[in-house]
Formats: structure tokens, C-alpha cells, sequence
């Protein structure tokens, strides 16, 4: 089989490529990445030379293009099934795939206020009730997935999935940004922290010297 190859921006910003990233590293699946700096000069040139749809990130595996986060992360359980991307049982599955589905399209005041910064110094931020309203959405959402399915294991559905893929930005937003949460809630991101894909990340990230002016809030 030819080895996958994921199309990434900047570690430190691009939160949509770290969520396949994150995914295909804990599930043990060997994969080839470039990184596409962003907001450079040439930055749109080099993207839409790898997919059409102008944006990142981008798999590729023999003569197909996947481009999106979530087309990845399905792509990748059908690939690979054996691996574990989505949880066991068709009711795990189903919620597993709203909370993805629901991260993919909602929490934008959120995502708005508080961008993916891992360089940042770890301080709070004002937000308004709509921040705060998505916040407490996240934290309800993660208690159910983990008093329902997540009795064998730290993450919603017990072990890693697709759904703590697509929430990793969100942990590293609740934390960078010093936002108060419950004990259970901290107890789940600091899971996701601990794991040796997000902490390859992470150091990669901090090595990164491109500035994303839009992302530095402060």
C-alpha cells in the first residue's frame, strides 16, 4: 500500500491540520507530511498546487486528494479498520460522529476569540457570553461522551478516536487561553496533552518562527 502523505500548515496555528495529524500518529498509521507556512507571499500558490479547494490540510495517497479534516478522518477508519478511529457499536459511533460533526461546524465564537496559539503565553482573554456559551456547550458535550462511553479509558469514547482528534484544538484553546473549567474537564485535556503525538506537536510548534498576525490576539 503507498504510504499516506499529509499536506499541513503551521504547527503552532492550523488547528484543522492538527486533527488528522494527531489521529493517524496515535493510530499508529506511518505517513510523509509537508508543511505550507501561512499567510506568506506564496502561500495560496503552493496550497492550491496540492488541492483545489485552496486549503489545508490535504492527504494523498497514491492518485487520490482528500481535503478536508473530516473527510481524512473517515477516510483513514475506512483505510484502515482495524485501527480504531471511531469507537466500537453502532451507538458509540453515531454520537462520536455528531460531537465530530458538531466541532467541524459550530463554537465559532470560540474559535473566533481564542485561535490555536501554541506558542502563546498561557493568560486569559475577554469573552463575551457567546465565548462562554460555547464553553460550557464543550464541557457538557465531553462529560456525556465520557460518562456514557468512556469508562475503559482518559478520552470521550474511552481510547483515542476521531472525535478527541477533532477536539484537540479545542483543549489547546481552553488551555492557552486560561478559560475556567470543571476538574473533569481538565482531567480529559490533560489526556490529550499527555499523549506522545500531541507532544511531538507541540514541540515542533514551538520551534516555528512564522507569525500568523490574525491568530496573535494580544
Amino acid at each position: 500500500m503507498d504510504r499516506l502523505h499529509l499536506v499541513i500548515g503551521n504547527k503552532n496555528y492550523s488547528s484543522w491540520s492538527l486533527r488528522p495529524w494527531i489521529a493517524l500518529r496515535e493510530k499508529g498509521v506511518e505517513f510523509t507530511e509537508t508543511l505550507i507556512p501561512l499567510d506568506m507571499p506564496d502561500t495560496a500558490k503552493m496550497i492550491v498546487a496540492e488541492s483545489p479547494a485552496g486549503r489545508v490540510p490535504v492527504l494523498k495517497h497514491g492518485g487520490l486528494v482528500v481535503w478536508e479534516s473530516l473527510a481524512i478522518l473517515e477516510y483513514a477508519a475506512d483505510v484502515f479498520p482495524d485501527r480504531g478511529f471511531w469507537p466500537e457499536g453502532p451507538k458509540a459511533r453515531a454520537i462520536a460522529r455528531s460531537a465530530a460533526n458538531e466541532m467541524h461546524a459550530g463554537f465559532m465564537a470560540l474559535r473566533g476569540a481564542c485561535p490555536m496559539n501554541l506558542r502563546r503565553a498561557r493568560k486569559p482573554v475577554a469573552m463575551d457570553n457567546k465565548v462562554l456559551a460555547d464553553v460550557r456547550r464543550i464541557e457538557a458535550l465531553w462529560a456525556y461522551c465520557r460518562s456514557t462511553y468512556g469508562q475503559n479509558g482518559p478520552f470521550l469514547f474511552g481510547a483515542f478516536s476521531n472525535a478527541d482528534a477533532m477536539y484537540a484544538p479545542v483543549v489547546t484553546r481552553l488551555d492557552t487561553y486560561d478559560i475556567s473549567v470543571s476538574a473533569q474537564t481538565r482531567d480529559y485535556m490533560e489526556a490529550v496533552m499527555d499523549t506522545a503525538s500531541f507532544k511531538a506537536w507541540k514541540e515542533a510548534a514551538l520551534q516555528e518562527t512564522w507569525i500568523v498576525p490574525s491568530d496573535e490576539v494580544d
